[in-house]
């Protein structure tokens, strides 16, 4: 892991912070796994991979009820200065933001187990592609955090792009099929999963916007 550049100018308070942006990377490592499982889960029909998820997302929990419960403290005992206090309220934020996309990744995985029954939809190979935009989009905004890069905001936004658009294809496309035989579930567990998937992204996309307000102070 790369060294944490954070500096609040005051030597206690600066290795209480790195020490809460470690803790966020470890977390957000936690969200990285559960999100590689539940595509696995997925894309290759991977039961075993879908019944870690759930385990792996009670360890991220705990990850966030601890770091915010930390942000508090050091917000009520060590007076942090603006900056300090920006960088601490940018923390609980995109914390819940990782929250929620693990929230996502176990959506996920309960999809992989509904649908696993079913044959293989037209549809999986582009949201697959989905997938691994969100993925991407979630690594570099962990690595935006490790750096603090204002500018990374503004790469992720792309792939959030990607994403929005794939998700309105294959929306219309699942929206428009007739004459489906059989049972209609697949088509409403993959209506499903793409909104996880467009949700995650947006989560994303907001730590980029989360780590530029912190160097920053300007929101985006």
């Amino acid at each position: 892991m790369k060294a944490l550049l954070y500096d609040s100018g005051r030597p206690q308070l600066t290795r209480k912070i790195r020490n809460l942006e470690r803790d966020i990377l470890r977390m957000g490592a936690l969200v990285e796994k559960s999100c590689r499982l539940s595509h696995q889960a997925l894309f290759e029909r991977d039961i075993a991979a879908a019944e870690q998820v759930p385990l792996i997302d009670k360890k991220i929990d705990r990850f966030y009820r601890q770091i915010e419960s930390d942000c508090a403290v050091i917000m009520t005992l060590q007076a942090p200065v603006a900056h300090d206090l920006r960088c601490l309220s940018a923390f609980m934020q995109l914390v819940r933001d990782l929250e929620r996309i693990g929230d996502y990744a176990e959506d996920l995985a309960e999809i992989a187990l509904k649908i696993f029954p079913y044959p293989v939809h037209p549809c999986l190979a582009e949201i697959a592609v989905m997938s691994h935009h969100t993925q991407a989009m979630l690594a570099n905004s962990l690595v935006a955090l490790a750096e603090l890069d204002e500018l990374a905001g503004q790469r992720i936004k792309k792939l959030d792009d990607a994403v929005d658009n794939a998700y309105e294809r294959v929306y219309h496309t699942l929206a428009s099929q007739r004459n489906v035989e059989g049972v209609v579930e697949p088509i409403l567990l993959l209506g499903l999963a793409i909104r996880c998937l467009e949700r995650m992204a947006d989560h994303a996309t907001n730590i980029g916007q989360r780590v530029s307000y912190i160097v920053t102070g300007q929101r985006g």
